[in-house]
Protein backbone atom coordinates (compact mmCIF):
# COMPACT_ATOMS: atom_id res chain seq x y z
CA UNK A 1 0.00 0.00 0.00
CA UNK A 2 1.16 3.54 -0.92
CA UNK A 3 0.20 5.80 2.07
CA UNK A 4 -0.07 8.73 -0.85
CA UNK A 5 -3.04 6.58 -2.48
CA UNK A 6 -4.61 4.27 0.07
CA UNK A 7 -5.25 5.08 3.61
CA UNK A 8 -2.25 2.57 5.34
CA UNK A 9 -3.97 0.03 7.14
CA UNK A 10 -3.06 -1.59 10.34
CA UNK A 11 -1.54 -5.10 9.72
CA UNK A 12 -1.71 -8.32 12.42
CA UNK A 13 1.93 -10.25 11.88
CA UNK A 14 3.53 -13.01 13.83
CA UNK A 15 6.05 -13.95 11.26
CA UNK A 16 9.28 -13.42 10.63
CA UNK A 17 11.15 -10.64 12.53
CA UNK A 18 8.15 -10.37 14.51
CA UNK A 19 8.86 -14.31 15.82
CA UNK A 20 11.75 -12.45 17.76
CA UNK A 21 10.50 -9.51 18.67
CA UNK A 22 7.04 -7.61 18.60
CA UNK A 23 8.78 -4.09 18.34
CA UNK A 24 11.77 -4.77 16.55
CA UNK A 25 12.76 -1.01 15.80
CA UNK A 26 12.80 -0.14 19.83
CA UNK A 27 15.02 -3.29 20.70
CA UNK A 28 17.36 -1.68 17.81
CA UNK A 29 17.10 1.68 19.11
CA UNK A 30 17.88 0.45 22.67
CA UNK A 31 21.30 -1.75 21.64
CA UNK A 32 22.29 1.19 19.36
CA UNK A 33 21.42 3.92 22.31
CA UNK A 34 23.63 1.36 24.97
CA UNK A 35 26.30 0.85 22.08
CA UNK A 36 26.83 4.60 21.82
CA UNK A 37 27.05 5.27 25.39
CA UNK A 38 29.07 2.80 26.02
CA UNK A 39 31.62 4.64 23.20
CA UNK A 40 30.83 8.21 24.11
CA UNK A 41 30.20 8.15 27.99
CA UNK A 42 29.47 12.00 28.51
CA UNK A 43 26.48 12.85 30.34
CA UNK A 44 24.48 14.09 27.36
CA UNK A 45 24.84 10.88 25.58
CA UNK A 46 22.93 9.60 28.40
CA UNK A 47 20.26 11.61 28.64
CA UNK A 48 20.03 12.09 24.96
CA UNK A 49 19.86 7.94 24.87
CA UNK A 50 17.57 7.65 27.85
CA UNK A 51 15.32 10.25 25.39
CA UNK A 52 15.68 7.72 22.43
CA UNK A 53 15.15 4.60 24.45
CA UNK A 54 11.94 6.75 26.38
CA UNK A 55 10.21 7.60 23.15
CA UNK A 56 10.63 3.95 21.89
CA UNK A 57 8.88 2.64 25.02
CA UNK A 58 6.31 5.23 24.38
CA UNK A 59 5.97 4.06 20.82
CA UNK A 60 6.16 0.26 21.82
CA UNK A 61 2.81 1.11 24.01
CA UNK A 62 1.31 3.41 21.98
CA UNK A 63 1.46 0.97 18.66
CA UNK A 64 0.43 -1.86 20.96
CA UNK A 65 -2.62 0.17 21.99
CA UNK A 66 -3.65 1.36 17.80
CA UNK A 67 -3.23 -2.89 17.47
CA UNK A 68 -5.73 -3.21 20.05
CA UNK A 69 -7.92 -0.20 19.07
CA UNK A 70 -8.00 -1.95 15.21
CA UNK A 71 -8.15 -5.60 15.91
CA UNK A 72 -9.53 -6.21 19.72
CA UNK A 73 -8.87 -10.02 20.42
CA UNK A 74 -7.07 -10.84 17.79
CA UNK A 75 -4.43 -8.87 18.76
CA UNK A 76 -4.62 -9.25 22.21
CA UNK A 77 -4.22 -13.38 21.35
CA UNK A 78 -0.66 -12.77 18.63
CA UNK A 79 0.84 -10.33 22.36
CA UNK A 80 0.29 -13.73 24.13
CA UNK A 81 2.28 -15.29 21.30
CA UNK A 82 4.89 -12.83 21.06
CA UNK A 83 6.91 -10.67 22.78
CA UNK A 84 8.75 -7.23 22.83
CA UNK A 85 11.98 -8.96 24.55
CA UNK A 86 14.15 -10.91 21.69
CA UNK A 87 13.74 -14.54 21.57
CA UNK A 88 11.76 -14.32 25.01
CA UNK A 89 8.66 -15.81 23.28
CA UNK A 90 10.32 -18.23 21.61
CA UNK A 91 12.19 -19.40 24.61
CA UNK A 92 9.00 -19.73 26.41
CA UNK A 93 7.66 -21.69 24.10
CA UNK A 94 4.90 -19.33 22.91
CA UNK A 95 6.52 -18.78 19.40
CA UNK A 96 7.45 -21.77 17.82
CA UNK A 97 10.10 -21.67 14.73
CA UNK A 98 9.28 -23.38 12.25
CA UNK A 99 11.76 -25.69 10.65
CA UNK A 100 12.24 -23.47 7.42
CA UNK A 101 11.84 -19.86 9.52
CA UNK A 102 14.96 -18.78 7.54
CA UNK A 103 12.58 -18.01 4.82
CA UNK A 104 10.71 -15.53 6.69
CA UNK A 105 13.62 -13.58 7.02
CA UNK A 106 14.86 -13.93 3.32
CA UNK A 107 12.93 -10.39 2.24
CA UNK A 108 13.97 -7.77 0.49
CA UNK A 109 13.14 -4.81 3.31
CA UNK A 110 15.89 -7.30 5.39
CA UNK A 111 18.08 -6.95 2.83
CA UNK A 112 17.99 -3.59 2.85
CA UNK A 113 18.61 -3.19 6.84
CA UNK A 114 21.45 -5.70 6.60
CA UNK A 115 23.56 -3.93 3.71
CA UNK A 116 22.73 -0.55 4.97
CA UNK A 117 23.72 -1.67 8.75
CA UNK A 118 26.86 -3.24 7.45
CA UNK A 119 27.43 0.30 5.29
CA UNK A 120 26.76 2.31 8.65
CA UNK A 121 29.74 0.02 10.30
CA UNK A 122 32.18 0.46 7.70
CA UNK A 123 32.09 4.20 7.34
CA UNK A 124 32.22 4.58 10.97
CA UNK A 125 36.05 5.11 10.58
CA UNK A 126 35.78 7.99 7.91
CA UNK A 127 32.74 9.94 9.61
CA UNK A 128 35.00 9.62 12.88
CA UNK A 129 37.75 11.28 10.47
CA UNK A 130 35.95 13.59 8.78
CA UNK A 131 35.07 14.80 12.63
CA UNK A 132 38.62 14.88 13.55
CA UNK A 133 39.58 16.57 10.28
CA UNK A 134 36.53 19.04 11.04
CA UNK A 135 38.06 19.53 14.50
CA UNK A 136 41.45 20.30 13.83
CA UNK A 137 41.05 22.48 10.79
CA UNK A 138 39.20 24.76 12.83
CA UNK A 139 35.47 24.46 11.41
CA UNK A 140 34.35 23.62 14.27
CA UNK A 141 35.50 24.48 18.22
CA UNK A 142 36.96 21.94 20.66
Amino acid sequence: EVAAVDQPKIHLWETGIIRITRHPQAVGQTMWSAAHLAMVGTTFTALTMALLVAHHAFACWNGDRRLYDEHGQDFLEIKKRTSVLPFAAILDGRQVLPDDYYKELLRAPYLVIAIGTLGAYVAHPFMQAGSALSMNAGYVEG
